[in-house]
């Protein structure tokens, strides 16, 4: 695959096997991720790789409470109401079950924390798709951050006081065996070209 195509066919992939890729694949996009671009070469974006099954249910357990003690507002973000929502049936997992949850942190108070952040997730999503693993970008960590029980379990896992979640990606094999790659037509990010005038 090349890398347009690796590109332009990557999509979220949700629904995965419990079957963890072997860990010379994973490293494999871990290091896409620590080539991304940073601001003045800072390369600040720190990865916590969980595969651990306990950990993941773990984790679950504490942003699904979380969520679920939370108002349940029409005026927030449509994903941060639905992770509340979820959550208050009972039912939810923010990870979706997936074998591997890759978190990414930053510093506090780097004005680039978050674009560092997302270059290294985008990067680390391009190169799971080009090795037919499927992968999805959740923000529910990072929404969650400074929430004491989240904050404390990430601190035992390996996040500084000095750092905050900036996003996370989910990484497996597809339910179907391949990442999702259906064709889309694409109607959002706007183009505007401004041109010299002949």
């Amino acid at each position: 695959m090349d890398t347009f195509e690796a590109i332009l066919t990557r999509r979220s992939t949700r629904r995965m096997q419990q079957e963890c890729p072997p860990r010379a694949l994973i490293e494999q996009v871990l290091e896409a991720g620590r080539a991304a671009p940073s601001g003045s070469n800072s390369r600040t974006t720190r990865l916590i790789v969980i595969t651990d099954p306990q950990v993941l249910s773990q984790l679950a357990v504490l942003v699904r409470d979380a969520f679920a003690a939370m108002e349940d507002r029409e005026d927030l973000y449509i994903s941060l109401r639905n992770s509340i929502r979820a959550s208050k049936k009972g039912s939810y997992v923010f990870h979706y079950g997936a074998p591997v949850l890759i978190v990414t942190a930053n510093r506090k108070g780097y004005g680039n924390a978050l674009a560092d952040s997302a270059c290294v997730l985008e990067n680390m999503m391009i190169a799971a798709n080009a090795l037919d693993l499927g992968a999805c970008w959740i923000n529910q960590l990072h929404w969650l951050t400074e929430e004491p029980s989240v904050r404390a379990y990430m601190a035992s896992l390996g996040l500084p006081e000095e750092e905050f979640v900036t996003g996370g990606l989910i990484l497996g094999y597809g339910a179907d065996g391949m990442p999702v790659r259906t064709p889309r037509a694409d109607t959002g990010n706007p183009v505007v070209w401004v041109e010299v005038k002949e």
